[in-house]
């Protein structure tokens, strides 16, 4: 057996200490934890896993669900690099301890179902695409879930229902199907490097917790609805250097809803992320493609590059986002067509500031003062933005060759969405934002690293730092 070398992790908040019992202000460290050697060692590879389970997955195994496998409080589950679990639409992860995923760059881990193979045909209809079946239950974490870790992980083909077990096991309904939930406010949710294919409805839900959404790609997912990284009720964090195509709703979304007593307001600084054909299942207008802000969150969003999606970035009005602590600038939208442009900046319940410094500039296309606070007074002509500064990626071709109807390319294929030379992308990036670190840094029961942000706009960086995919 492989040895597996962990440190012991400390962290410590003075809201931890006696007579200190509100931590309602600190977004980021709040107790002490202590990372232990996972008690079990080897987990078995020639029998299907069922139940309770805690120790070690081997590099190199694969491992099968007989059933749904879950991880008891206090106990820890770790996968080594290389390793693949195949699941089943009667079966799922449940974590009420702590679960580490530790691929690589060179060893992966996959989860998956077996004998599914991904059909990223453009246009392909729902009905006909298994990427929106929903063949196994994703990784369900409950209230006492500590620590989630995915490095260098697949998690393909997820989105069954949780059922009427594995749902009250985790305090949701049985209806309830996100690829991947977290919703302890005291528990670290950490996810570098990894992907996400499939889905039905929010690829990832956080009700609560501290975050940290770092160099990933997310491809196909939602059904005829739902977010990709939905961060809600208290959620703390960063999101940066992700890469989003084809999403049904929103890429990256912050709401305070659902905020339990005494945590602190919803608070996510997301930056240097790409979105492509956003927004696949929802009407002009409504909702959002790239990124929204609502309901009392507060945060930062800049160097962002939104291709083609329904609604590049939305302040929403109704209830109202806490605009008094939200910034954002820096962020490119791409139009093939008008229906796209005329919605760079929508209205009705929505407080959307144009900015200088996004391009196109404001000035080109919108009426010197867009910005009412009646939004209905809000209309303009997009006409002089469409298919103007072409971002210049390697190989995915802007306009959108004929015959291929907009949002119709919702994967990631044989496309590669880095800048060439002379890209318009390159240097207009703000890097004096500062991410929300809230979670320790630590090669196994932490974040690898905080990628700072980018001068280059999008998850690329031209000088190969940024989105490693």
């Amino acid at each position: 057996m492989k040895k597996l070398i962990i440190p012991i992790l400390i962290l410590l908040s003075a809201n931890f200490l006696p007579g200190c019992t509100k931590w309602a202000d600190d977004k980021t460290n709040i107790y002490i934890y202590k990372a232990p050697p996972p008690p079990g060692g080897a987990i078995p590879a020639n029998t299907p896993l069922c139940g309770s389970i805690k120790g070690v997955m081997l590099t190199g195994n694969t491992y099968n669900l007989g059933c749904t496998i879950n991880v008891p409080a206090g106990d820890t589950l770790i996968l080594e690099a290389g390793v693949t679990v195949n699941a089943n639409v009667n079966s799922g992860i449940i974590v009420h301890g702590t679960l580490i995923s530790l691929g690589t760059q060179a060893q992966p881990n996959v989860m998956t179902v077996p004998g599914q193979i991904k059909n990223n045909t453009p246009g392909l209809p729902l009905n006909q695409d298994s990427a929106h079946v929903g063949l196994w239950k994703g990784i369900m974490c409950d209230t006492s879930c500590k620590m989630l870790v995915l490095k260098w992980t697949h998690l393909d083909f997820a989105g069954a229902a949780y059922g009427n077990v594995d749902g009250p096991a985790v305090e949701e309904s049985a209806g309830t199907s996100f690829n991947i939930l977290f919703q302890n406010p005291r528990g670290y949710f950490i996810m570098e490097d990894s992907w996400v294919y499939g889905g039905t409805d929010d690829c990832i839900r956080i009700s609560n917790g501290k975050i940290h959404v770092f160099r990933n790609t997310f491809e196909k997912c939602g059904g005829s609805g739902g977010d990709c990284v939905n961060s809600k009720g208290g959620t703390v964090g960063t999101v940066a250097y992700n890469l989003f195509v084809g999403t049904a709703y929103n890429g990256q979304k912050a709401s305070n809803k659902g905020q339990p007593v005494g945590a602190p307001e919803t608070h996510i600084v997301m930056y240097n992320s790409t979105f492509v054909n956003g927004g696949t299942q929802i009407v002009a207008g409504q909702r959002a493609g790239g990124i929204d802000f609502e309901q009392g969150a507060e945060g930062e969003f800049f160097n962002n590059a939104f291709i083609n999606c329904r609604v590049g970035y939305r302040v929403v009005n109704n209830p109202v986002a806490d605009t008094a602590h939200l910034t954002y600038g820096n962020n490119y939208q791409w139009a093939d067509s008008l229906v796209i442009a005329d919605q760079f900046f929508t209205f009705g319940g929505v407080c959307t500031k144009p900015m200088p410094t996004d391009i196109p500039n404001p000035s080109l296309y919108l009426p010197p003062n867009f910005y009412y606070p009646d939004p209905k007074a809000n209309a303009y002509d997009g006409t002089p933005v469409v298919q103007y500064e072409n971002p210049l990626f390697v190989n995915y071709p802007l306009p959108v060759p004929g015959g291929l109807p907009l949002f119709s390319i919702t994967a990631v294929g044989s496309y590669n969405f880095r800048l060439q030379p002379g890209s318009s992308l390159i240097g207009k990036g703000n890097t004096t934002i500062t991410p929300l670190v809230t979670v320790p840094i630590d090669p196994i029961f932490g974040a690898t690293e905080v990628t700072p942000p980018g001068a280059d706009l999008g998850c690329y960086q031209f000088n190969g730092t940024g989105n490693q995919h």
